[in-house]
């Protein structure tokens, strides 16, 4: 097993998850990016680089089962745990009246949003074990309104399951489970939301990344 800390982030490739990797990067961490987007993973990972820092790149889609008990497989083979675990993979639906909202997308936003974070749940668990009293943290959202009920829902099933598991954590410890909630930031994924919104008020990425790791004593 390695003295290196060893973090794995679901949803790197852009947005919020890309700049908590470039953190946990400056922090120390050895960064396992997972996305489906390669492009924005090597981009990343030049990023990484160039600050001096060092990551893994998993260009693969986490609602596939198997890929992701491989790359946890890959994980324990590698380095034998995991320090950290930030799960910051989203599927954006697009707004619409709950009673529009078609078979496709739920179709889409139930395997990546929902499925895929209970089982990555139980292939990651053991790995946090095995560090010594890992870490897992949810990046959430509790924004809600008018056209968000595809969105809101499966948030809310994420933060359902995150909470139960901290709540079963509370006593043993050897797991430590936590949120996060940026600020209202200028991505893609808000843009989608608040199409017309003045991006000069919203908070960068890269400041809530730092928030979050000093919040959280991640660093």
């Amino acid at each position: 097993m390695t003295d290196q800390k060893i973090a794995l982030v679901t949803g790197a490739s852009r947005g919020f998850g890309a700049a908590v990797a470039e953190e946990l990067a400056r922090a120390g961490y050895h960064v396992v990016a997972v996305a489906r987007t390669q492009g924005g993973l090597e981009e990343l990972d030049d990023r990484i680089t160039a600050a001096g820092g060092h990551a893994t790149l998993a260009p693969m889609d986490i609602a596939e089962v198997d890929a992701m008990r491989a790359l946890c497989r890959g994980i324990y083979d590698r380095w034998g745990k995991l320090d950290l675990w930030v799960h910051a993979a989203i599927q954006t639906p697009a707004l619409s009246p709950t009673e529009q909202v078609d078979a496709g997308m739920w179709d889409r936003l139930v395997p990546t949003n929902i499925h895929a974070t209970g089982v990555l749940i139980t292939f990651i668990a053991p790995l946090l074990r095995a560090a010594g009293g890992g870490r897992a943290v949810l990046i959430d959202d509790t924004a809600s309104g008018p056209f968000m009920g595809a969105y809101t829902a499966a948030k809310a099933a994420q933060r359902a399951l995150f909470t139960a598991w901290s709540q079963e954590q509370a006593r043993l410890q050897d797991v430590r489970i936590a949120m996060f909630e940026p600020a209202p930031m200028a991505t893609a994924h808000r843009q989608r939301f608040y199409p017309g919104e003045d991006k000069s008020v919203l908070a960068l990425p890269a400041d809530e990344a730092r928030r979050m790791l000093d919040t959280l004593s991640l660093g």
